[in-house]
């Protein structure tokens, strides 16, 4: 009888192993054909031309180097805001508010936010930065609003790094003398900035392919050069394949354009991820030193 159990025991842990090892592999499958499928298809329209000229002729010509400057600022404007607030943010639910009812409420609200639609955060930002705050259509308001869409992940992420730092660390540094603010800035931060940088890197992915958020916020249909100021619209890539996809007339030349975009954005993404997941890597074998 124990060695029947034991059989479907094994013949079960077999059969789910190969589901999971299944669901794996078509999420894999998945995202390998659309990689290739972008390749494929906007291989073509990349050039020297494409990657460090403007737009000209109704979209249908020219480059997108206002498109990349414009997602660069964007998204790593956004990051610069949300990242140390988001970590602060952590840092008081965590070490600070603990298990009150009123931390309850805040990490609920956080919770809410993170799956609210970007579309309500670009009217947000509309509303308030654009319109009440007067900064009208412009860099400064699209960095706002992404900051504000990217600050649930980045919380979420940070309050999680700091809840694995193990807590015997705090009670060596508060034995030794140090007071709660400097153990949590000299032991506690250091310790869980590689999972905090885990939250930034998933926040910077996000803000870099938002359309909806920053369509009413900061990007405009063609701006020639570069933005030259904080309160000056941009071009972004993924605003840029919304109007080519959409706003154009002439959709067998623009077609092209947008596979173009559309890879270097995704190459863009995967770049800045990369460069992000090597620091991240290098502090975690630092710590481990």
């Amino acid at each position: 009888m124990d060695a029947t159990v034991a059989a479907r025991r094994r013949n079960r842990q077999r059969f789910m192993f190969l589901m999971l090892r299944s669901a794996a592999a078509v999420n894999i499958a998945a995202l390998v054909s659309v990689c290739a499928f972008l390749v494929w298809n906007g291989l073509p329209a990349i050039s020297w031309e494409f990657l460090t000229e403007p737009p000209r002729k109704s979209m249908t010509e020219g480059g997108i180097l206002p498109c990349i400057t414009g997602t660069l600022f964007l998204s790593l404007g956004a990051l610069g805001l949300s990242f140390p607030l988001g970590v602060a943010s952590a840092v008081y639910l965590h070490e600070y508010a603990g298990h009150t009812v009123f931390a309850r409420y805040i990490r609920l609200g956080v919770n809410n936010l993170a799956g609210v639609p970007s579309i309500v955060f670009g009217l947000f930002g509309l509303s308030f930065f654009v319109i009440t705050c007067g900064f009208n259509v412009s860099l400064l308001s699209g960095i706002l609003t992404l900051s504000v869409l990217t600050l649930p992940i980045i919380i979420g992420t940070a309050e999680e790094a700091l809840r694995q730092v193990p807590a015997e660390l705090r009670e060596a540094s508060l034995a030794l003398g140090a007071t709660q603010s400097q153990t949590i800035a000299r032991v506690a931060l250091p310790a869980a900035l590689p999972g905090m940088l885990t939250g930034a890197i998933l926040g910077l992915s996000r803000a870099a392919g938002e359309t909806a958020a920053i369509m009413f916020t900061a990007a405009v249909f063609f701006k020639k050069g570069v933005a030259d100021s904080l309160l000056s619209p941009v071009m972004a890539l993924p605003n840029h394949m919304y109007v080519l996809a959409t706003s154009g007339t002439e959709i067998d030349k623009t077609m092209p354009l947008q596979y173009g975009t559309a890879l270097v954005l995704l190459v863009l993404v995967i770049g800045i991820n990369i460069f992000a997941i090597l620091i991240r890597d290098r502090l975690q074998k630092k710590q481990k030193q």
